[in-house]
């Protein structure tokens, strides 16, 4: 009896072990097949936004990225991509200024978590002194070649989030901001089409208390960077020569804008299309915008 008893508990031991392992291995081949899913997601996403001058592929690109975050919202390719296609969809295609400005704050809270989670940034914030909103705007400083791309997009999303905002929350923002973009330019200034450079375009433009003429500067920087990126022209018309009434300016530029053919330039093809209609629209208001 106790032979039998002793042989039905080692049986009940392989059996809770087998069953172990094999729920082990059931849940490392639902993990893997959960993997692979993500990278086809990822590279489904990515095939839409080679697209992006077709407006239905964004939407469905942010569709499928939206799915992915939630699956791994620590995926640098998911983060990289989802920030940018949001900023994207919310610059280009919505009309509505609730819709963009969810789209923009989505967008930069996506960037904004994915710095602060990241180990690099986290070993930075350790070393920092001072209080907890001191130490992120040091590391931010300091922050790494690796970080660019998602303090970009957190910073510009944030930038075209606060623009209908009260001027005080644009205000209140400066110094993160500025923290944010002077340290791209310091690591990699031509990033996005001297994108730091239009950043700081637009934001002095809508700053109180900022002399102009900052503005115009680092537009000038912008198009001298990258002359063939026609938002740095229609941004200058749209926030510089309207702010500082120089109609005349403001008037050439877009005009230089439309007459030219945006598909030389494949890379940026579908954002200088999309910039030639807002330049054409810029145009058709430009009795309101010079009353």
């Amino acid at each position: 009896m106790k032979f039998f008893l002793l042989i039905l508990k080692n049986l009940t031991i392989l059996i809770c072990i087998f069953n172990s392992w094999q729920c082990s291995n059931q849940k490392i081949e639902l993990e893997n097949a959960k993997s692979q899913n993500i990278e086809f997601l990822i590279i489904q996403a990515q095939n839409l936004w080679d697209s992006r001058a077709d407006s239905n592929s964004i939407r469905k690109a942010n569709y499928i990225l939206g799915l992915a975050y939630e699956e791994q919202s620590s995926n640098e390719e998911i983060i990289k991509l989802y920030s940018k296609t949001l900023f994207f969809q919310g610059m280009f295609l919505e009309n509505d200024k609730n819709k963009k400005d969810s789209l923009f704050y989505k967008g930069s809270e996506v960037a904004r978590k994915a710095v602060l989670n990241n180990e690099l940034f986290a070993l930075l914030l350790n070393n920092a002194i001072g209080d907890s909103s001191f130490k992120v705007l040091s590391a931010l400083s300091e922050a790494p070649m690796e970080l660019v791309p998602t303090m970009y997009w957190w910073a510009t999303n944030k930038l075209w989030y606060l623009n209908n905002k009260p001027a005080i929350e644009r205000i209140n923002h400066r110094e993160l901001l500025e923290i944010i973009m002077h340290r791209i330019i310091s690591l990699d200034p031509d990033y996005h089409y001297g994108g730091a450079y239009r950043f700081f375009g637009v934001f002095y433009s809508r700053i109180p208390g900022v002399e102009i003429n900052q503005s115009k500067t680092y537009f000038e920087k912008a198009i001298s960077s990258n002359e063939n990126y026609l938002g740095n022209k229609v941004q200058m018309s749209e926030f510089f020569y309207q702010k500082s009434e120089n109609k005349p300016s403001f008037l050439v530029h877009l005009q230089q804008v439309i007459n030219l053919d945006a598909s030389t330039f494949t890379e940026m093809m579908p954002e200088n299309i999309y910039y030639q209609k807002r330049a054409q629209n810029l145009l058709n208001q430009q009795d309101t915008l010079f009353e």
